[in-house]
């Protein structure tokens, strides 16, 4: 009788505050058939078992260059995350068979003709994106830029970043052979081969959602050399093996293969949700960002969704991610980080707690202002906007968090209806993804703010995302019923139903008014 099967897989997902590196274990107890002509056929009887083997913070540093992504320190992260993952692998009796990298999206590195680095990585925060966007817009057009590109405009998307590297040098652009997006560059390091994954590459408003390809006219229009943008690949390419000095250096087999996951972590989450065939359903991926959206088939390129705005990006299946990016937990993390420096050290648990126990819709926030955008002090920008609305001062932790966590849920709310209102379609439920969506308590208070049940889980998603992609490349898993059963047999979602609590609908109406200020 034929013996059960398992395959080892690494996921190297980096955030904007810490990497991570996950061992899955797919394992099944019927083993995949072999055809003789094709790749093995796994059954659809199997579980897939994960494991944190490595975490390391980090964060971008300021410079007299402005904010940068420490390079050197992701590399040693993502080195250490491997070796450990090898080696627990091995303790389990086996040995990797894949690895892929995924990150946060747009942020870039530009290569010379010696494959060399031109120019330090900007973080996608630097403040020198701002003014580059602003001259873009005035000389192309808000609705020219969103026709070509289906992107939101954001100060950080890539198209403004390397503009500002024009205004800044240009000769850096002039030199550049390659541009790679992050988790291409790590690619490129393991294997020696260059490829640009559609994911990342969607988030960058320089890709035509139609044609699934970049807008070469685009980026002549506005001064790139063609040569940068590299052939783009779909989720799921297996770019190589691992070099044989790596292979050695970190403990893998020379048989273990990089494969490109949807390398945008964001996508690798949407690729993790379980949902029930046959629901209408839209997603929040929660974490230091917030994007609420759906799936489409084809781009939505509508004034409405312009204005909006809705964003086009690619999923882990060729599908479009049509979302909106919402200011997420980045203030609550903010809060947090200040909290600690003045000798208040409290883990985001013990947050929740003292904003469970806090007065109920004391002060609403507009996200989007500008004042809450930068890094600076978040307590003070908090209380000055309460003054400056003229609502209640939050003065305590508790106060303070519950304030954020509350506009975030009317801003689930407010997104929710215009998605609904510009695809004309109506959701039942909301699946919550990501590390955000451990909170409890912003989980309720978005069931109770957009009236209708959220479901909250997987809280790993990039990660399981990320590992199923890679398994699916060597054929060891098909389709998305067969994933979805995977996902649930990893976790167990939580459903929060809406409850009856008041004062939602009239801290609503003072949301609107904020926003139409």
């Amino acid at each position: 009788m034929a013996t059960p099967g398992k395959s080892f897989h690494l996921a190297l997902d980096l955030g904007a505050e810490s990497g991570r590196a996950i061992l899955g274990r797919l394992s099944w107890d019927r083993p995949a058939a072999q055809p003789a002509d094709g790749p093995a056929e796994p059954s659809d009887e199997g579980r897939l078992e994960t494991w944190e083997v490595h975490r390391f913070a980090h964060e971008p540093v300021e410079t007299e260059r402005g904010l940068l992504w420490d390079i050197d320190a992701l590399w040693a992260g993502i080195c250490e995350g491997i070796r450990k993952g090898a080696e627990e692998a091995r303790e389990q009796g086996g040995e990797l068979a894949s690895l892929g990298v995924d990150t946060w999206g747009v942020d870039y590195t530009l290569l010379d003709a010696d494959d060399q680095i031109l120019e330090p990585t900007h973080a996608y925060r630097d403040p020198r994106n701002a003014a580059a966007m602003a001259e873009l817009v005035a000389d192309l057009g808000e609705e020219k830029l969103y026709r070509a590109t289906g992107n939101q405009l954001m100060p950080f998307n890539t198209l403004f970043q390397l503009r500002a590297q024009m205004r800044a040098d240009r000769t850096v652009i002039q030199r550049a052979q390659r541009l790679l997006f992050l988790p291409d560059l790590f690619h490129w390091r393991l294997t020696g081969r260059m490829v640009t994954e559609i994911s990342i590459a969607s988030t960058s408003q320089l890709m035509d959602p139609r044609t699934r390809d970049w807008n070469r006219e685009l980026a002549r229009r506005c001064g790139l050399p063609l040569r940068i943008l590299g052939k783009l690949v779909p989720a799921g390419t297996v770019v190589g093996p691992v070099l044989s000095r790596w292979a050695q250096s970190l403990g893998l087999p020379d048989s273990c293969l990089v494969v490109a996951p949807a390398t945008h972590d964001t996508a690798s989450a949407i690729a993790a949700i379980p949902a029930e065939p046959g629901t209408s359903w839209a997603y929040l991926s929660s974490g230091t960002w917030s994007l609420l959206g759906t799936l489409l088939a084809e781009p939505c390129l509508s004034e409405a969704a312009r204005s909006g705005p809705f964003t086009h990006e690619i999923g882990a299946h060729g599908e479009i991610r049509f979302l909106k990016m919402i200011t997420g937990l980045w203030l609550v993390q903010g809060l947090r980080k200040e909290l600690d420096g003045r000798g208040q050290s409290l883990s985001y648990g013990e947050l929740q707690s003292l904003a469970t126990a806090a007065p109920a819709h004391l002060c609403v926030l507009d996200e989007d202002d500008p004042v809450f955008q930068s890094a600076g002090k978040r307590i003070e920008a908090i209380q000055d906007f309460a003054r400056r609305s003229h609502q209640p001062v939050p003065e305590t932790p508790g106060a303070l968090v519950r304030c954020c966590l509350e506009t975030l849920a009317l801003s689930y709310r407010h997104t929710l209806h215009q998605l609904e209102s510009v695809l004309n379609q109506h959701f039942d439920v909301l699946h919550v993804v990501g590390g955000g969506g451990r909170n409890e308590l912003l989980n309720q208070m978005c069931a109770d703010a957009i009236e209708r049940p959220v479901i909250a889980g997987p809280f790993e998603a990039t990660s399981l995302g990320n590992l199923l992609v890679q398994a699916r490349a060597l054929g060891l898993v098909q389709g998305s019923l067969q994933s979805s059963f995977l996902i649930q047999g990893t976790c167990a979602p939580r459903t929060f139903e809406p409850t009856p609590t008041t004062g939602w609908d009239e801290a609503y109406a003072r949301y609107l008014l904020l926003k139409d200020d």
